[in-house]
């Protein structure tokens, strides 16, 4: 089995490279972010792809997202801590073959990913209930919920969105965080898709309407 290991914390991703290399498992590449994560995916096409969820600039939801509309054909499995029903579905609507938390036992970690490689889906035990909660209850929520598409926006993305809704351009937002115009680029994609719009405009004036850059600075204050 070829792994490849994408996860912002470097402890993390040399002591879980060394446990899967214990038990006879080959890690093809380790990356730090979700750029370099993508460049890695594709030169080793290993069998699965172990996703960190929260990582600055890319989300782990954001290399899924790429690689479902790229084509990229690999399995991959969120690995992280966060237990929430919303990354859950989240991870699983858009293609994650697994689903699968940090704390778990190092033995459980291998069985789960060969039955992944084997093409079943796999979700950690601890979420079964919120995963069984999710089929029954989820969708019907959702539409309860006008404010669902923003609560999957990331604070980057959710910043980004709010700089949209003013009317600024790639290259000022760019200049207005200290970041580069294809790191907006990307962000703005991935805004678009989340909102279900298909121009920044239409963004822009979803965020105005619900006044969710308003609400956000209400909540701070």
């Amino acid at each position: 089995m070829r792994i490849l290991i994408v996860d912002d914390h470097a402890l993390f991703r040399s002591g879980l490279q060394g446990l899967l290399e214990r038990r006879g498992i080959t890690v093809v590449g380790s990356a730090a972010d979700g750029q370099e994560g993508l460049k890695l995916a594709y030169a080793h096409q290993p069998d699965v792809v172990l996703l960190d969820l929260r990582m600055p600039d890319l989300s782990g939801l954001g290399v899924l997202r790429q690689m479902l509309d790229e084509g990229l054909e690999i399995p991959v499995v969120m690995l992280t801590t966060s237990a929430d029903e919303g990354d859950l579905a989240e991870s699983l609507r858009n293609g994650a073959r697994g689903y699968l938390l940090k704390d778990m036992e190092p033995d459980e970690l291998i069985v789960a990913l060969q039955e992944i490689v084997g093409g079943k889906i796999v979700v950690a035990p601890a979420l079964t209930s919120v995963l069984a909660d999710l089929v029954r209850y989820g969708e019907r929520r959702e539409r309860k919920d006008e404010f669902a598409p923003f609560s999957s926006l990331t604070p980057r993305e959710h910043e980004i969105l709010c700089h949209l809704s003013e009317g600024q351009s790639n290259k000022v937002i760019a200049r207005n965080l200290n970041i580069s115009d294809g790191t907006v680029k990307l962000h703005v994609k991935a805004i678009l898709r989340k909102l279900g719009v298909h121009s920044r405009v239409e963004a822009a004036v979803m965020a105005v309407e619900k006044g969710v850059c308003k609400r956000e600075v209400r909540e701070k204050t």
